[in-house]
């Protein structure tokens, strides 16, 4: 079992900056598949970022390159999302996941939400015009 506590949301305006942190608990693999995702009211949850742990390896949805940044605290065991640039579209709940016996290349190469097993609580965030 893996646990996930998010922080870090709150409301920013737009072009502004806030850094999401999930803290991983629990049993954890040495080399495992990390996310963010986002909901909007009314819409489907949405893959954002992905790293595969001890890699420099990534992915990113189209929507937030070059200005969303996710990495990994091996030590702390905590993932960040770090949000520039922010937009009120940008506007959802953010959750981390992890995604223990996804691969690898499955890890960055997509992000499908039924191939992540562990969820936190989420985390609001708002972006105002």
């Amino acid at each position: 079992q893996v646990q996930l506590v998010e922080s870090g949301g709150g409301s920013v305006q737009a072009g502004g900056s806030l850094r999401l942190s999930c803290v991983a608990s629990g049993y954890t693999p040495s080399n495992y598949c990390m996310g963010w995702f986002r909901q909007a009211p009314g819409k489907e949850r949405d893959g954002v970022a992905a790293l595969y742990t001890n890699t420099e390896n990534t992915y990113y949805a189209e929507a937030v390159k070059e200005r969303f940044t996710i990495s990994r605290d091996n030590k702390k065991n905590t993932l960040y999302l770090q949000m520039n640039s922010m937009k009120p579209e940008d506007t959802a709940m953010y959750y981390c996941a992890a995604a223990p016996s996804l691969g690898f290349w499955g890890c960055i190469d997509r992000m499908k939400e039924d191939e992540y097993n562990y969820w936190g609580q989420g985390t609001q965030v708002t972006v105002s015009s």
